[in-house]
């Protein structure tokens, strides 16, 4: 199993990113997913979750600016992100929960992640 991030960059203050993430290799099926970033000399936080029925949940402060959604079809999740801060920068990493099997138990997954870099 690999989740595969793309859609990082470099993008001025104000501008938009729409981050990828796709759940390739053995996956029957896609649990809850989610985006956390790592910003620069500080600990890995939360930016959004999404369940597979389409429930979401946002890091503090960003609902409103970031957008997460999923094609459970595609096991794909994307993260739109608009109205970027320099302060949005960091790497931003897929993780979502993946069933193997029809009676396998879900197990947590990690992308490599994808540096998103906002220019003041």
């Amino acid at each position: 199993v690999q989740l595969v991030e793309s859609g990082g960059g470099l993008v001025q203050t104000g501008g938009s990113l729409t981050l990828s993430c796709a759940a390739a290799g053995d996956v029957f099926t896609a649990g809850t997913m989610g985006w956390y970033r790592l910003p620069p000399g500080k600990q890995r936080e939360l930016v959004a979750t999404i369940t597979i029925g389409g429930t979401t949940k946002y890091g503090d402060s960003l609902e409103g600016r970031f957008t997460i959604s999923r094609d459970n079809s595609k096991k794909t999740m994307f993260l739109r992100m608009n109205s970027l801060k320099p302060e949005d920068t960091g790497v931003y990493f897929c993780n979502a929960d993946i069933k193997t099997g029809m009676y396998s138990p879900f197990q947590p997954y990690w992308g490599r992640g994808t540096q998103v870099t906002v220019s003041s």
